[in-house]
């Protein structure tokens, strides 16, 4: 089942996310989907300042992987937009098991190297304020989740 929420305003995404922070756990993936200024690093800051995270959080677009350890939980910040070829020989599945929460987003880009159980969310822009995020989430952990914060 797929769930939908319509944000108006960055500060609409900044608190969905810090909802969705609310419920975090270890080993927690969440993926974020959708076209460039949709509103995926707004959603990680938004996550990251909840998490207790003071660093300024940014797109991690040259480095592939931001780790910020000084939070509640580790957060593995992926930006895999400039990947080219095989995620396989980067290493992402070793930060899935680490115990924090990873995000990445242009997941779609590396649908073969995601875990099973994880909670995609699809930014849809709809005006220069306005998104559809369609969350779908994989396995029964994320749909609770869902379920709770939607």
């Amino acid at each position: 089942m797929d769930y939908k929420y319509t944000s108006r305003s960055e500060q609409d995404t900044l608190e969905l996310a810090q909802n969705i922070e609310s419920e975090k756990f270890p080993n927690m993936v969440i993926c974020l989907e959708g076209e460039l200024g949709s509103g995926k690093t707004v959603f990680v800051k938004g996550f990251a300042g909840a998490m207790g995270i003071e660093e300024n959080v940014t797109s991690p677009t040259f480095n592939l992987v931001k780790e910020y350890l000084n939070g509640e939980l580790p957060l593995y910040h992926m930006d895999v937009y400039r990947l080219e070829g095989s995620c396989e020989n980067v290493g992402f599945e070793e930060y899935f098991d680490k115990g924090g929460v990873s995000i990445v987003e242009w997941s779609d880009l590396i649908i073969d190297c995601l875990p099973e159980e994880r909670l995609v969310i699809k930014f849809k822009v709809i005006d220069e304020n306005t998104r559809v995020l369609v969350f779908e989430p994989h396995g029964k952990i994320y749909e609770d989740l869902c379920d709770s914060v939607l």
